[in-house]
């Protein structure tokens, strides 16, 4: 099973429903209530981009994907198949770990993408569906506080998660001991450490970009 079959329905699924509650209808209830409901299609992109659908992104993938290294990593090592593998001449890191871990910082984007797309489409159904603001309104106001350099930013982020978890499964698969009961452990540890380590990284991230580009904090 390739990771976009994994993946892909159950990331639409969460980014829309995220989309569609916390930035459709959370948000936008706060804007309508100032009178700004015209507004709240700016707030959109720049909360995906930057920080809410990467992060979406990131811990869909850990529980999909990362979960899937571990319990296949941690199953071959309970089986002595790593072992053998050395036995042959066959390094585990190389030919196991290594094209697991790039593909995953290779789709990454790609799912980063599709988690973007349906966040604004959920978001556009709550705010144009709940608080009546116009379509043309919100197609307007969509971009505006957004530049390029997010887009790229959010994509460089996106790799650099898909690499904290596959380096992160990895680990927590080849360090597997006790059974199967300790591949089950080894599979909860690793989705909690991804989760916990994409936010870490994430905030300093964001903390970097911000001081690196302080005028995309500017809201037009």
């Amino acid at each position: 099973m390739t990771i976009l079959q994994r993946v892909l329905l159950t990331l639409i699924v969460v980014d829309l429903a995220f989309g569609f509650s916390a930035a459709g209808i959370s948000a936008g209830g706060v804007l309508s209530s100032l009178g700004a409901i015209d507004r709240a299609a700016a707030t959109v992109p720049v909360a995906f981009l930057r920080e809410l659908g990467v992060l979406v992104t990131a811990s869909v993938a850990a529980g999909a994907i990362g979960t899937m290294i571990t319990a296949e990593l941690g199953a071959r090592k309970i089986r002595d198949e790593l072992d053998a593998l050395s036995v042959l001449g066959v390094e585990p890191v190389r030919n196991l770990v290594l094209p697991r871990v790039v593909a995953l910082v290779l789709m990454m984007p790609v799912l980063n993408m599709v988690g973007f797309m349906a966040g604004c489409l959920g978001a556009y159904l709550g705010i144009v569906g709940f608080y009546d603001a116009s379509h043309e309104s919100f197609v307007a106001q969509f971009l505006a506080n957004t530049s390029w350099l997010d887009l790229w930013a959010s994509e460089l982020k996106a790799v650099v998660f898909g690499a904290i978890i596959g380096i992160i499964a990895s680990y927590k698969g080849l360090a597997v001991s006790g059974g199967a009961e300790g591949v089950g452990r080894a599979v909860n540890e690793c989705v909690v450490a991804c989760i916990v380590g994409c936010a870490a990284v994430g905030l300093l991230y964001s903390a970097l970009f911000l001081a690196m580009y302080p005028d995309i904090a500017v809201q037009r």
